[in-house]
């Protein structure tokens, strides 16, 4: 497995295109939750966009890195998210744990939040992450903050 990560202006169109068409089908579509998903946190000089392609090109798992004070004053990790056709193939928890391992390269001392869906907290979990706060609604979905403990 081959875990690419880039910042936005090394993205290829056909990459970023991949990237967007992806997020939005899951995240807009299939979770039938409507939200601006371009919040300019791509485009940040500090973000990396973290992506698996099959043989094929295709991509088949992504998430985004972000900065200390993008979206806590700790760097986080969001928009996990695996393909339909490849989820089950155990490919959500490498993605995660590559994407620990270059949140702590970049940013060693500031910490990692997320904003998990609550449904994915045992997941979540099991990668060492602890609950950070009650569960809240965010676009309609229940969602809780965690932190990472290495």
């Amino acid at each position: 497995m081959i875990w690419r990560t880039l910042k936005f202006d090394q993205l290829t169109r056909d990459e970023l295109y991949e990237i967007l068409k992806l997020r939005v089908d899951v995240f807009v579509v299939e979770q039938n939750c409507p939200y601006p998903e371009l919040d300019e946190k791509d485009r940040h000089p500090q973000t990396v966009h973290m992506l698996n392609q099959n043989r094929d090109g295709q991509l088949v798992a992504y998430c985004r890195i972000l900065p200390p004070g993008l979206s806590y004053p700790q760097a986080s990790i969001g928009r996990v998210v695996v393909t339909p056709s490849h989820r089950g193939q155990g490919l959500a928890e490498p993605l995660m744990q590559q994407a620990l391992k270059k949140t702590l390269a970049n940013w060693p001392n500031a910490g990692v939040q997320i904003g998990a869906q609550e449904q994915l907290q045992k997941f979540y979990q099991r990668l060492g992450f602890i609950n950070h706060s009650k569960v809240y609604l965010e676009d309609g979905i229940p969602h809780i903050d965690m932190m990472y403990q290495d």
